[in-house]
């Protein structure tokens, strides 16, 4: 990518702006009254279970899909109608992401960068980047699907984009692909680009997003970082006791111990007062071979999609828990 690294301006308006975006496919509402600001030089995760909305709200914001209502803007011009002076900005990897594949990998690179101007100098430095450099000859429709995602990714990223939309990067890879993307999405990130990137990957989410929303049902509950999350919300500690330590019954009496079950070989005791549990267990049974699982943030995930209602106070107000 021979483009110039562009800098983050945190003084500037937002790389993304979405104010009150809705979105209906006959009687469901796949994006219910979204408000969202997506910060120029921020890694921002878009969070939720499937059919919660997330890949219908970017293609709205891609400029692929038009909203019903509300607006978008894309470093402050709309995207919709298809707007041409706003493509060379943008890179954009769909989960679907269409192939010439009866090209060569360098082929079919060529031809992408091409279409943006892009010097052909980046076509082998991409590939380089997303770990297809040994494949220059290989014909598209002969790849892996994990290979097939590498290249959906070198695409959207040969023309050296401002904004880089990545709509679940890596489903199809395996654990070694994953972590080598994200080191090139820290490389993306250091350079002063903006992500806006769909996983259901929480421990990459915590790991690479400067904040993360949370969609349910087509509505953001939440936004916020994610570390800030995790503490917000108070997800609970786990406390792993070898079987025989203490009973069940003991153990839900301990103070600050929420709920206590069998798992294994071990009693788990849930709490969100880790302090107090360790010191009344060490006066108890001791300390000794206790294991601790802090909360994260698939357990905040969790924990909010599975409580959302009607009557929840998170559902009914998306802009109330935004930081």
């Amino acid at each position: 990518m021979t483009s110039p690294s562009p800098t983050a301006d945190r003084g500037a308006g937002p790389a993304v702006s979405v104010g009150d975006v809705t979105k209906t496919y006959g009687d469901r509402r796949a994006v219910d009254g979204v408000c969202l600001d997506v910060r120029r030089g921020e890694f921002f995760g878009l969070l939720g279970p499937n059919g919660a909305g997330k890949s219908t709200l970017v293609e709205i914001m891609e400029g692929l899909r038009k909203a019903d209502s509300g607006s978008v803007t894309v470093f402050g011009e709309s995207p919709w109608p298809r707007n041409t002076a706003l493509l060379p900005r943008m890179g954009v990897q769909t989960q679907s992401s269409a192939f010439f594949v009866r090209q060569t990998v360098h082929e079919h690179l060529r031809t992408v960068a091409a279409l943006f101007g892009a010097e052909r100098a980046a076509v082998d430095a991409t590939l380089d980047i997303v770990g297809l450099g040994g494949r220059h000859d290989v014909r598209v429709d002969d790849l892996s699907g994990g290979q097939r995602q590498r290249l959906a990714i070198a695409s959207a990223l040969v023309h050296g984009p401002e904004l880089i939309f990545l709509d679940e990067p890596t489903a199809s890879l395996d654990p070694e692909g994953r972590r080598a993307l994200w080191e090139v999405l820290r490389d993306l990130k250091a350079e002063g680009r903006t992500i806006v990137y769909t996983t259901h990957h929480l421990d990459e989410a915590e790991a690479l997003c400067d904040r993360v929303g949370i969609l349910v049902a087509g509505r953001l509950v939440v936004t916020d970082e994610p570390q800030h999350l995790i503490s917000t919300f108070g997800a609970t500690s786990r406390m792993l006791v070898p079987l025989g330590r203490i009973d069940e019954r003991k153990a839900a009496s301990l103070p600050g111990v929420d709920a206590v079950t069998v798992q294994g070989g071990h009693l788990v005791l849930e709490t969100r007062a880790t302090g107090k549990v360790l010191a009344a267990l060490d006066a108890v049974t001791g300390l000794d071979g206790v294991q601790t699982r802090t909360p994260s943030l698939e357990d905040v995930y969790l924990d909010i999609t599975t409580r959302q209602n009607p009557q929840n106070p998170l559902a009914s107000n998306n802009q109330e828990h935004q930081v």
